[in-house]
């Protein structure tokens, strides 16, 4: 029997209807939504959800806990433990959505591969297309599952931190920080959400807000999210992607890995870790 392979970082409902029930296939739902919009992922998880899925809990489960950042990513022993226990194994081909289209489901994607596995993919439009398709949904409780055996191996080139930062933004030549927040919020036009943060970015970094590579809760196709992304990097270049807290860097992030770029990282602690910093440089163009 040949073994279920993802193809691409990013499938479709189609490929995801056509191998629901193959045995080596997990489906995560990684729901997160900002605090303002009022929405629990984990609740509408429980009301909606495509059959099989488990919920991935990155904001208060599977989160480094001895952190005062949001949601940061935990250390391998507890990632481990903790996946295992939705039925996930080194074996597992994962597909991650989300309940808004593209937004919270990549930064999933991250993890995993921060955590050292391979064969994980986002569903692109994630539960509202496959819901347009008609296609089969669950509710309730979760599903008994039986408990997988994941042994990560963190992968440190996936994740940047403050001092990474620092030396990248000190190289332009062969790094590259691309920040995904809206221009308003990396101009310092609007104020951060969340208190004591300054407004702002970090000197030398670009701004590609996450919006402009996704269409109506998808992605951009291919060619376009390469012409996006090349006017701003290399292919040598280091990417570096931040954001406000580390969820929607991962949609830079999972965009360049569809178009090939090789080097690439997420900065967990994003703005919430920098701009929330007296001594780290902040300004506002």
């Amino acid at each position: 029997m040949t073994q279920l392979t993802l193809p691409t970082p990013l499938v479709d409902y189609q490929w995801l209807a056509a191998h629901l029930h193959d045995p080596n296939l997990v489906i995560l739902d990684a729901s997160w939504y900002m605090p303002a919009a009022q929405r629990s992922g984990k609740q509408e998880w429980q009301e909606q959800r495509i059959p099989g899925a488990r919920f991935f809990d990155f904001d208060s489960k599977v989160k480094d806990e001895s952190s005062p950042l949001p949601h940061m990513l935990p250390p391998a022993e507890q990632f481990s433990r903790q996946v295992s226990l939705l039925g996930v194994s080194n074996q597992s081909r994962i597909v991650i959505y989300d309940g808004s289209g593209i937004f919270a489901a990549p930064r999933a994607w991250w993890m995993f591969k921060a955590m050292g596995h391979k064969q994980v993919a986002v569903l692109d439009g994630g539960l509202p297309s496959w819901v347009a398709q008609g296609l089969p949904v669950t509710s309730g409780e979760a599903e008994t599952v039986t408990q997988g055996h994941f042994e990560a191996k963190l992968q440190t080139t996936w994740v940047a931190d403050t001092k990474h930062v620092q030396a990248a933004l000190s190289q332009p030549k062969t790094s590259r920080i691309l920040d995904a927040r809206s221009i308003e919020r990396f101009s310092g036009q609007a104020p951060d959400p969340r208190p004591g943060v300054r407004p702002g970015h970090m000197p030398g970094a670009a701004c590609l807000p996450f919006a402009e590579l996704l269409q109506q809760g998808h992605f951009l196709p291919k060619a376009q999210l390469a012409d996006k992304l090349t006017k701003l990097l290399s292919p040598e270049q280091h990417l570096i992607c931040s954001c406000g807290s580390g969820v929607t860097a991962a949609i830079l992030a999972l965009a360049a890995d569809i178009i090939g770029h090789q080097h690439i990282a997420v900065y967990d602690g994003s703005w919430v870790e920098w701009g929330g910093s007296t001594q780290l440089p902040v300004v506002t163009e």
